[in-house]
């Protein structure tokens, strides 16, 4: 089996995951996602981590099983150090430390934002640096240069509410269920994305901003329901069509000009709403037309999972690049 064998846990948020990687190859990767959520519209963060003690455990045995590896065979443990919820990121984090401790192997502490971006490496085709990344997730928008395996700048990212976060909370206001961003997606694909014109957030270098969006489609209902309390339902489809392309044409504005200014024609997208159908098909589109590069992750690599905290800990493994067992967890944990 070629090495390094590396274990990786992924306990950011709601997604409880292990993968198993050797030689920087996906041999598993194992996902358990939290249902107790749905009830509340939202992620409870003292149930998350609870889920997460709960499913850490099976979902490690069945990564390892499907793995065909045994403890024994592990060169190192990585786990995701941030940022995320504090309690998640207790659950994984002391477990990746106990069993390397118990092991005796070294101890790899993954930033969770670099391993989206270098999802990109699992499977072909791969980016060849440097290359700007859009990362898009439910907690960060960000326009990232990458100039190699450790190191990134980042460039741009949001001021206020994500990407990810927009969809879901305009989603709610819908009254779609949750997660709301999937939902609306779907909504999207039979409706008029020109139908209702909803403002694009201007904002100054690279940032972005959506917090005025999400104001702005929260009034917007109030007054049209309050002429017709059926509005939404009878136009649900060109609603999640306007919005969804409200918030595609803001991403993309700032991602072309950091584009054009940094003269980087590879152009890669990640993060959880890497798998939105409109982002990935208007992205392929802008990128046609300019003559660029594109790369988007397979949907399996694009939310929170642990294949990607392996591929991130295969680079640092091979950079000497280790924690020690004082390292704690980071909910703010910057990516420069």
């Amino acid at each position: 089996m070629r090495t390094p064998v590396i274990l990786a846990i992924e306990s950011s948020c709601d997604d409880t995951a292990a993968a198993v990687m050797a030689g920087g190859e996906i041999l598993a990767n194992v996902v358990a996602t939290q249902q107790v959520h749905e009830q509340y519209g939202g992620v409870v963060p003292e149930l998350a981590s609870r889920a997460h003690q709960q499913h850490l455990i099976p979902v490690v045995q069945e990564a390892l099983r499907r793995a065909k590896v045994a403890k024994s065979d592990l060169d190192a443990v990585a786990f995701t150090q941030g940022p995320g919820l504090l309690g998640s990121l207790l659950v994984g984090g002391m477990f990746a430390k106990t069993l390397a401790l118990a092991l005796n192997k070294p101890l790899i502490a993954v930033n969770h934002m670099r391993a989206h971006i270098l999802a990109h490496f699992i499977r072909a085709p791969r980016p060849v640096f440097p290359f700007l990344c859009l990362t898009v997730s439910g907690g960060h928008t960000q326009l990232v240069i990458v100039r190699s395996a450790l190191e990134m700048d980042v460039i741009g990212q949001t001021i206020d509410d994500a990407a990810g976060e927009a969809f879901d909370k305009t989603a709610k206001l819908l009254g779609l269920p949750y997660p709301g961003g999937p939902h609306l997606d779907k909504q999207a694909r039979q409706g008029n994305p020109t139908r209702f014109p909803f403002p694009v957030g201007a904002m100054p270098g690279y940032d972005f901003s959506f917090s005025g969006l999400k104001t702005a489609v929260m009034y917007f209902l109030r007054q049209q329901t309050a002429q017709n309390p059926a509005f939404i339902q009878e136009n649900l489809p060109d609603l999640c069509a306007s919005i969804q392309h409200t918030i595609i044409l803001t991403l993309l504005r700032q991602l072309t000009r950091a584009a054009e200014a940094n003269g980087l024609t590879q152009i890669a997208l990640a993060g959880g709403v890497a798998a939105n159908s409109g982002l990935r098909a208007a992205l392929t589109q802008l990128c046609a037309e300019k003559g660029w590069e594109v790369f988007i992750p397979d949907f399996e690599f694009c939310t929170d999972n642990a294949g990607m905290v392996a591929m991130t800990a295969h680079f640092q493994y091979e950079a000497s690049d280790f924690a020690d067992q004082l390292s704690s967890p980071d909910p703010r944990l910057k990516l420069n």
